[in-house]
């Protein structure tokens, strides 16, 4: 493999030349930077990026941490924390927890060895654990799309109660009264956000007594199952809240295997979009969430903190969500709404 020594005696300069042409640091001739410039091309020379780093003490790599990669709302975000870190010159390394904390912890540590300059996390549970072991080390990190109580770290998120809230407003606006939420796991900010949203139109409406709520996991083998335990509660529910789009699949492929019709026997709304290339023919009315946003926003806050443009206190983004009204909800009684 060529060396910058050899790249220097191709060029006919000094290796300290040549290193400050291939760094573009320093002054160098037109005539010297051709020559080292061809010289590199000629040779196939790869700059050493890990020495250069290690001078420098940054990688230009930053790290996303996700708890499921396979769900479609959080490659959107991936994708927009990608565009924003590409445009500012930096590499993202993906990491996937199954919304696992010993996962988390595990690649939190693995990624401080690598030296990433900054992290993005989407918490399993509190993120505790991984927050305090970032701080420790002096990385920066921006938790995306879930609350964290008591962490000094910026966040960037969706607003889940008033989403949901408005939601299940809608549905009681539109004539229902028994309406199941099927939810993720408790201690989870998400579930946690969206059963206070559906439980506060509950009781603005008078309908406390009505409320159901199912925890599980943000997956479709526990919508399936939480739909199945929903249907077999008496009196049964007019309409299923699914707190993600997994539950919501689960949950409509259940209703499909039961022969129930959506939404003339039951209504099913859901909490998150699926993208187009998924769905043939978008029927779900959903609380859609601006998922690329969300990514791009969080990128651009954790580059702007390593690259100084934002300092002082911790800042917390919360992004509206958008109320979306498809057929499996009903007839739609009452003009659009927006979300509060």
């Amino acid at each position: 493999m060529p060396t910058i020594q050899d790249v220097a005696r191709r060029a006919g300069v000094a290796p300290i030349t040549a290193s400050r042409v291939i760094n573009n640091n320093g002054y160098a001739s037109q005539d010297v930077r051709q020559r080292v410039l061809r010289a590199v091309e000629e040779l196939g020379y790869v700059p050493n990026t890990l020495a250069r780093s290690l001078r420098s003490r940054r990688t230009n790599t930053l790290a996303l941490i996700l708890t499921d990669i396979t769900n479609p709302f959080f490659t959107t975000v991936a994708r927009g924390v990608e565009d924003a870190a590409s445009d500012a010159g930096y590499t993202v390394i993906f990491c996937n927890t199954d919304e696992n904390e010993d996962e988390e912890q595990k690649y939190l540590n693995l990624l401080l060895q690598k030296r990433v300059d900054g992290i993005l996390l989407v918490p399993a549970r509190s993120g505790h654990g991984a927050i305090q072991s970032a701080l420790a080390q002096g990385v920066p990190l921006v938790v995306i799309d879930r609350r964290v109580a008591n962490e000094p770290v910026d966040v960037v998120r969706c607003d889940s109660e008033g989403g949901a809230y408005a939601l299940t407003r809608r549905l009681i606006r539109s004539g229902y009264q028994r309406i199941a939420l099927l939810n993720g796991p408790k201690g989870v900010s998400t579930a946690e956000d969206r059963a206070a949203g559906y439980l506060r139109a509950l009781a603005e409406a008078g309908l406390q007594e009505h409320a159901l709520v199912f925890y599980g996991h943000f997956t479709q083998a526990s919508g399936a199952e939480m739909t199945t335990r929903a249907l077999l509660h008496q009196p049964p529910p007019q309409a299923l809240f699914a707190a993600n789009n997994f539950i919501a699949i689960g949950a409509l492929q259940k209703i499909r295997e039961l022969d129930v019709r959506i939404p003339e026997d039951l209504a099913l709304v859901g909490f998150d979009d699926l993208p187009p290339a998924l769905v043939t023919f978008p029927f779900l009315t959903v609380v859609a969430q601006p998922a690329y946003e969300m990514g791009q926003r969080a990128a651009r806050m954790l580059i702007d903190r390593l690259e100084g443009r934002l300092s002082g206190e911790c800042r917390e983004i919360i992004l509206p969500a958008e109320i979306i009204i498809r057929q499996s909800s009903g007839p739609i009684h009452l003009e659009e709404e927006t979300t509060p």
